[in-house]
Formats: structure tokens, sequence, C-alpha cells
């Protein structure tokens, strides 16, 4: 299966010049998909779920796109779910004895309490967002709940260069140095997005280290800017759920590094 995004074409559409050279046509190349890959699922039920349909009982789903000929990245893959939702102090090897040991912590809770009518949820999925000739996105995630108040979600992001064959950090794609500039660009949307003001206190009503803005490494590089998400509790009570913000790439043309794989998306005229 070869995915091209419709969204990122006709952004890019709109350019007429690129940042820091003169106007020249979009290259062709950017559009062209480079890997091919199918989706997997994995779906187990608990052995009392009997006719009961999956909303109702104890259920696995797990869903993921595997690469043709992508070790590396498949590996990558695997390894993000099954650190996802950790069942114990270490990941399991595997992601059917993840399921499998999901199941068993149920069935032994039931064999401790065999009059509850409570059962457990484990959604995980990795799902590609885009791809072209530099850069695969992809986003990880899911839901999980193994009983108390409320389960857990969990958004993340991998973006993976398809020439060198590794993880996309900012460091590849920002300039040395960028990380003051950068948190206080944030910071400054963060404020505008959360109602704030420049001076107004995070002590009250938000979780960050010594009550000063950060960003963390959550993020997806977009053809619009960097996204970055702050999942449940991590910066904000559970019932407020996630977080998120997104740079725009016009507020980081001097943190850029020209040649990276984000470069492609700095166009003076695209409206970002």
């Amino acid at each position: 299966m070869k995915v091209t995004s419709l969204l990122f074409l006709a952004v890019l559409g709109l350019s007429s010049c690129q940042w820091g050279t003169p106007a020249k046509q979009v290259p062709a190349a950017i559009f062209t998909d480079t890997l091919t890959y199918t989706y997997q699922a994995i779906h187990e039920r608990a052995a009392d779920c009997g006719s009961k349909p999956d909303s109702t009982c104890t259920v696995v789903n797990i869903k993921y796109p595997l690469f043709k000929g992508q070790g590396v990245l498949n590996d990558t893959i695997k390894h993000k779910l099954l650190n996802i939702f950790m069942l114990g102090e270490k990941p399991d090897t595997g992601l059917n004895s993840l399921a499998t040991n999901f199941l068993k912590s149920y069935a032994d809770a039931k064999k401790d309490d065999p009059r509850s009518a409570m059962f457990y949820t484990l959604e995980s999925y990795v799902k590609v967002i885009r791809q072209d000739s530099a850069l695969l996105a992809l986003e990880y995630g899911g839901y999980s709940y193994q009983g108390g108040a409320h389960g857990g979600s969990f958004t993340g992001f991998i973006n993976w260069d398809t020439k060198t064959n590794k993880n996309v950090t900012l460091d590849d794609i920002l300039v040395d140095g960028y990380k003051p500039q950068l948190t206080k660009i944030a910071e400054k949307i963060f404020r505008k997005n959360e109602k704030l003001t420049d001076t107004s206190s995070l002590k009250n009503d938000y979780f960050f280290t010594d009550n000063k803005f950060a960003l963390n490494e959550n993020y997806s590089i977009t053809p619009a800017g960097i996204r970055f998400v702050y999942n449940q509790y991590e910066i904000k009570p559970y019932a407020a759920g996630q977080t998120e913000l997104i740079i725009p790439y016009s507020q980081l043309k001097t943190l850029m590094r020209p040649k990276s794989v984000a470069s492609q998306y700095i166009y003076k005229n695209a409206g970002i």
C-alpha cells in the first residue's frame, strides 16, 4: 500500500518560492511515495467474552504498518508499541506475547474478584500520517484500562528519515544552540493558546518543573510546522486531556538547517 498526502500536496502547491532561495518549481520528487507497507492487526478476546461485543468485554486490538524490506523501521515501530503500556517493569518481547499477558492479567484479576463486572481494554496503534521522498511521519498511541478510576491514553510520533534510515531529531533539523530561542517562541504560542498573559504564573494549573514552561520531546515534523503534544498528566490534570501546540515554520526561519529533511517545507508564500 502506498499513501500520498493530498493535504501535503495542496499546501506545498500554493508555494511560489523557497525559503532563502529564488522562486522555483517545487521538485516533483517531494511527492513521491518511497516505502511500501501493509497494515497488520492483532485482535484477541478474553475467554469469558462469549457473544459479548468488543465494547463490553476484555479485548486487545493492535494495528500497525509493516514496511517491506525495512527491518530497522519495523523494529522501531515494534519497540514503540511494546513500551506504550508495559504490564511490568520490562516490556514484552513481542506483540503477541503482549496481548497474551494482558489477557492473563485480566484473568488473574477475575480470580481475585470473580463477582466484578469490570473488563479491561488495550487499544494500540501505529499509523502512517504522511510520507514523501525525504520523511516518513508516523503516529503511535492508544488507550489502556486495567482497573481503577480511569484508563490512560497516549499519543507519540516517529519522524523517519527514509534515506539515512533513522529517526529525525530536532538536532537534525535545527541549528546548534536552538533550544533557548525555540522555547521562547513555543512559550509565547502556548500562553496565547491557554489565554495567559506574558506574566501569568504557571504554578497552580500546570505541572512544569519549577513552574517554568518547557517543551517535551514528543513532536511531529509536519508541512505546517513542528507539532508538540503533551499527554495526559504530563503538564495538566487527567481531566484536561492532551495539550498540543504547533510552531509554524514562519517563526523558525532563523533556526532551521537549510538542507535538513524539513527544509523542503519552508516556503515564504505557502501561507504557513
